[in-house]
């Protein structure tokens, strides 16, 4: 587990103490009462240079060199720091520390930091890099101008010493104007790290706050702000924020969050979203009366609205759900789930498709995408592993080509072809035909010519796969003896998209409903 805390936001007090431990901790204490208000992590951050041996000697105490002069005035004695520390970790923040040499990476750990930081500047600096690398303490790395490679290289290092680290987008342009803020960097660094923490270090005018808000969209869990309190002898410089402008910056941090929700897996919607889509969603009305007992097809019902409670909607009518009256139902009446009883298919039709897929598999047979697969369920699909096939036609049309799977133990029911003149070829396993009342067992490579009107049907011990090579197949073509058959117009189910090569990820589903409303599902289109 990282001890880096989650959405943490790190208040660069850098060196705004002025070198004043007094007004430093003055600016921790106003800090603390802008964080307690809010369900974050915070940390303080300072920054440590080793000035004896961080500036050429030839260039200390000049003061027309900028960071020359300003690092000295602001330096720092050890128990002053130590004074700062305490204070951190007394007003209950996480304590943080840039150091910019080694020297200063050994006063870090001693001074009892609890992460570290690399900063920008610093990003290729592999000797300090190493001395960080040497301590225990997390690391958190700034990115401003680092190239790809560089970046890559300092998180391979990381990675092979096993240190808990995360990396941070940031502009070194102090404040940094909009067009120059570049947070897409954030995307690209989440894609070529995922499984690292990224964050975004700001340097923006102190009242910016929507780079914070696209940050947090984009999926940074850390970041960081540089802080101080103006008073009438110290002035805050123009990226650095008031505790004032903290408050408001984490309060649209809040707002961010709240408006992200959950991303881990599917939200359940709230009992008004419910109520809102059930009121847009239109309604399954009886087109004509029906009977207790009877099942409900296309052609017997409406959509419209307005829906009503417990009403069946259009969004639960498909082929993988059957609706059977359970009481008389008016024409025009709503179709309900008190007035009906639901039996979901869709795991039942998925188990098919799983086993006819495997069965092409072990024959080898390829089947070209795009293609309808057709269940054919003479009894209903509860019977189908008894009785039924699968068809997939290939092509129709002067001439007709279909791929026919029978599984194993599975029978097709004796009928013949009002016009069509037909030759199965046997491409995988055993097939034993009953034609014309002569029942012959035929394997791969065999061929049966089936003329019009002969009957005929075929069965598999262990399935079958045969081509029905054949003249153009009309509709209402096949007759069955068994005139039940015949009368049965629901006995075919056809899947679209049953083999083709989808990007859905594994957990995917989609989802069917129940009779509680709760949803289900399983992943066949």
């Amino acid at each position: 587990m990282s001890q880096i805390p989650d959405r943490l936001f790190i208040l660069e007090l850098a060196n705004n103490h002025m070198g004043d431990v007094e007004h430093g901790i003055r600016i921790i204490k106003e800090l603390r009462e802008v964080a307690k208000d809010f369900p974050f992590n915070f940390a303080i951050k300072l920054q440590y240079r080793d000035l004896d041996t961080f500036i050429h000697p030839d260039f200390k105490g000049r003061d027309d060199i900028k960071y020359v002069k300003r690092f000295s005035e602001t330096k720092l004695s050890k128990d002053q720091r130590r004074r700062l520390v305490a204070a951190i970790k007394e007003n209950g923040f996480t304590a943080m520390c840039t150091p910019f040499d080694e020297e200063s990476v050994a006063q870090v750990v001693d001074d009892g930091f609890d992460i570290l930081k690399i900063g920008s500047c610093s990003f290729a600096d592999w000797p300090l890099i190493e001395r960080a690398m040497a301590t225990e303490l997390p690391l958190i790395l700034s990115t401003a101008g680092a190239s790809l490679s560089d970046i890559d290289n300092v998180s391979d290092f990381c990675e092979h010493h096993f240190k808990d680290f995360a990396l941070m987008h940031c502009i070194a342009e102090y404040p940094t104007r909009a067009e120059n803020m570049q947070l897409n960097q954030i995307d690209l660094l989440r894609t070529r790290f995922p499984h690292l923490r990224i964050g975004y270090s700001t340097h923006e005018v102190p009242g910016e706050k929507l780079a914070l808000v696209m940050s947090i969209a984009k999926g940074c869990t850390l970041f960081e702000k540089h802080v101080g309190v103006p008073t009438d002898k110290y002035s805050n410089n123009d990226y650095s924020a008031s505790p004032l402008q903290v408050k408001e910056w984490l309060q649209e941090a809040v707002k961010a969050f709240d408006m992200l929700g959950i991303a881990e897996g599917r939200v359940e919607p709230t009992e008004k979203e419910i109520s809102t889509l059930l009121s847009l969603r239109r309604g399954v009305f009886a087109k004509r009366e029906i009977k207790a007992g009877e099942s409900l097809r296309a052609n017997d019902i409406f959509f419209a609205i307005p829906t009503i409670e417990d009403h069946v909607t259009a969004n639960e009518w498909s082929k993988y759900t059957r609706f059977r009256a359970v009481e008389d139902i008016p024409a025009g009446a709503a179709v309900t789930r008190i007035n009906t009883d639901l039996e979901c298919v869709r795991e039942s039709i998925l188990s098919i498709v799983t086993r006819i897929q495997l069965l092409l598999k072990e024959g080898n047979i390829v089947i070209p995408q795009g293609t309808k697969l057709e269940i054919s369920h003479h009894y209903g699909l509860e019977k189908f592993d008894e009785v039924g096939a699968v068809l997939i036609t290939l092509i129709n049309r002067d001439y007709c080509k279909k791929i026919i799977a029978v599984l194993p133990g599975q029978k097709h029911p004796t009928h013949f072809h009002k016009k069509k003149d037909e030759t199965l070829h046997v491409l995988h396993g055993t097939l034993r035909v009953t034609l014309d009342g002569v029942t012959k067992e035929y394997g791969a490579g065999e061929m049966i010519v089936v003329e019009p009107g002969m009957p005929h049907s075929f069965e598999s011990d262990l399935g079958s796969v045969f081509e029905e090579i054949s003249s153009t197949h009309f509709l209402n073509d096949s007759v069955y003896t068994d005139d039940s058959i015949n009368n049965y117009t629901d006995r075919k189910t056809v899947i679209n998209h049953w083999n083709t090569v989808t990007k859905r990820r594994p957990d995917a589903s989609v989802p069917v409903p129940d009779r509680k409303g709760v949803k289900t599902g399983v992943r066949a289109n």
